[in-house]
């Protein structure tokens, strides 16, 4: 059986706050004997469970990785109970890209799950996570938002899972994120997220999205900072109550309908805003062509009534991108 090439320059269970990272050999034209470093916090103290927070899964999402350096920074060890593993950087080749997939093998992490120890370097770095720090945990939290091409309301987010008492687990922790809205959600593509593998090992799994367009508000990386420390209240790690602010919103994602995609290249011309209610059949885009004046635009309808809660952000499209997510209240 091969093994994972990647090890912790810090150790997983010691006492107190550690700050270092896992090391990747990765021989290349620039060093021959060369590393990925990819950092890495682990903090400790006595007894209770383990929580498991991972941010730039994707390179250019960023409340996670904001809420991640400051939750490493600022967390006294002697506040805790149990151990917090912090990756602000999961995939950090294209966390120092800023591209949503590594720019080293051109792998989309959160389709690389469970990854392979003999893989390339996405895959590797999946393969570790999956094998070595996922068990370790009770809880994980991975963070997401739009990157560069969508736009989202900051919802927090659990899956409709074949255990019912793993999905009420998840969505209690979900409720406790405290984010603006909460989401129950079937991926259109599931085979080989994160998200499926952790679940797939019975733990509790929270996942958001929290904004987009490549970038972070001041809001959004609060609600990320908030959030993260409620689940570990919730949780048992942090002492004291979950700060909320204001209610939590349920919005339901059930099916593929909610998915609503290009069927042409063109120039975008919304006609609803993220927290707009539409109904089915009305006008949510339209699409112009770029190549000429004069002709009609093709118009994209709403496949249902709700809540539009994704949107596309650039203001070009290609056939097949999402251009909007309708989700149900």
């Amino acid at each position: 059986m091969t093994q994972n090439p990647i090890s912790p320059t810090i150790p997983l269970d010691g006492p107190g706050k550690t700050h270092g990272f896992l090391r990747l050999p990765y021989s290349r034209n620039d060093s021959a004997w060369g590393s990925v470093m990819i950092p890495m916090t682990v903090i400790a103290n006595g007894q209770g469970p383990t929580a498991l927070l991972t941010g730039g899964n994707h390179g250019d999402e960023y409340e996670g990785p904001i809420a991640l350096q400051h939750l490493a920074y600022e967390i006294d060890p002697a506040e805790i109970s149990g151990r917090i593993i912090i990756l602000p950087y999961m995939n950090y080749p294209a966390v120092r890209a800023g591209t949503r997939v590594s720019p080293i093998d051109q792998v989309n992490m959160n389709r690389a799950f469970p990854g392979k120890p003999d893989g390339t370097v996405s895959q590797k770095i999946a393969n570790y996570i999956n094998d070595v720090l996922v068990p370790l945990a009770d809880v994980v939290l991975d963070y997401h938002s739009g990157g560069k091409t969508l736009d989202f309301l900051p919802y927090a987010a659990a899956h409709y899972l074949d255990d019912a008492d793993q999905q009420a687990a998840c969505v209690a922790a979900v409720r406790a994120f405290g984010a603006p809205y909460s989401m129950m959600m079937r991926e259109i593509d599931a085979v080989g997220m994160f998200d499926t593998a952790v679940e797939s090992q019975g733990k509790v799994f929270v996942t958001t999205e929290l904004g987009g367009g490549g970038t972070a508000t001041a809001r959004s990386a609060e609600i990320a900072i908030r959030g993260a420390q409620n689940v570990l209240r919730h949780v048992g790690i942090l002492p004291g109550g979950i700060e909320l602010e204001g209610g939590s919103r349920m919005l339901d994602m059930p099916d593929d309908v909610c998915f609503h995609f290009a069927t042409r290249d063109g120039l975008l011309h919304p006609l609803a805003d993220l927290g707009d209610q539409v109904r089915k059949d009305q006008a949510i885009a339209k699409i112009w062509p770029l190549d000429r004046t004069g002709a009609a635009p093709v118009e994209v309808t709403a496949h249902r009534d709700g809540i539009l809660a994704a949107r596309h952000f650039p203001g070009l499209v290609q056939a097949g991108d999402c251009l909007a997510v309708i989700a149900t209240i």
